[in-house]
């Protein structure tokens, strides 16, 4: 295993497409439920522990080698919002192309022919990592902490929030994202041996319902 093939992929210049995402931040930041840092931490913690949880058990479980089509079906069910559903494949899309140019195999190779419109995020997240040669926790990591570090990120544009204080959100937060990048990881591994029902199933309603407003949206900075 290597630690820099790590750096590489929650590096946030990797060619992946996040950028272009604000992890439902521009919704909040309109909406007035996001106007400094002390929302932004709220807003964060509350995707850490619903979205994120789901994400980082999603990657892990792709590095431990269940079934991606399995975990790309779970990931469907536990996304409610059909613009949700959307972002995540975009994604997935992109970071496919990004893996597959940085750590070539045939399993990457595969995924792409089963999904041609791109498969769930996370699940593309845990099998880039798994050709990388890193492990489920390292995965379970870079999808937890790009949950969070995408909003403090897009916040920083959209209020011109205080960069430094955008950091300090994301290291406020990360005891929490130790812990539940654990509970992602041992969700994983019951999922290996129990199957995928037994997958976190946390729940935002919120950001369902805001990304749906969002997408309707004539004019807007960030895709999501």
């Amino acid at each position: 295993m290597t630690r820099a093939a790590l750096l590489v992929l929650a590096d946030g210049r990797f060619p992946a497409g996040g950028h272009a995402h604000s992890g439902g931040a521009e919704a909040a930041v309109k909406a007035g439920r996001v106007t400094g840092a002390e929302d932004l931490e709220d807003f964060c913690r509350g995707r850490l522990h619903t979205a994120g949880l789901v994400a980082g058990a999603l990657a892990a479980a792709a590095v431990l080698g269940v079934d991606p089509r399995e975990l790309d079906a779970a990931a469907e069910a536990r996304t409610p919002s059909p613009a949700l559903r959307r972002a995540a494949r975009r994604l997935g899309r992109q970071l496919l192309r990004a893996a597959r140019a940085s750590w070539p195999c045939a399993e990457l190779d595969q995924v792409a022919g089963w999904f041609p419109k791109g498969a769930h995020q996370p699940v593309v997240l845990g099998l880039a990592a798994r050709a990388a040669g890193l492990g489920p926790s390292d995965a379970a990591y870079c999808a937890l902490y790009e949950c969070v570090s995408g909003p403090a990120t897009a916040t920083v544009r959209l209020l011109s929030l205080d960069p430094f204080d955008a950091t300090g959100v994301l290291a406020r937060l990360a005891p929490e994202l130790d812990a539940a990048a654990e509970s992602a990881v041992g969700a994983a591994r019951r999922a290996a041996t129990e199957g995928v029902g037994v997958l976190p199933a946390a729940s935002g309603p919120l950001l369902e319902i805001m990304a749906e407003a969002h997408a309707a949206w004539p004019a807007r900075l960030f895709a999501s």
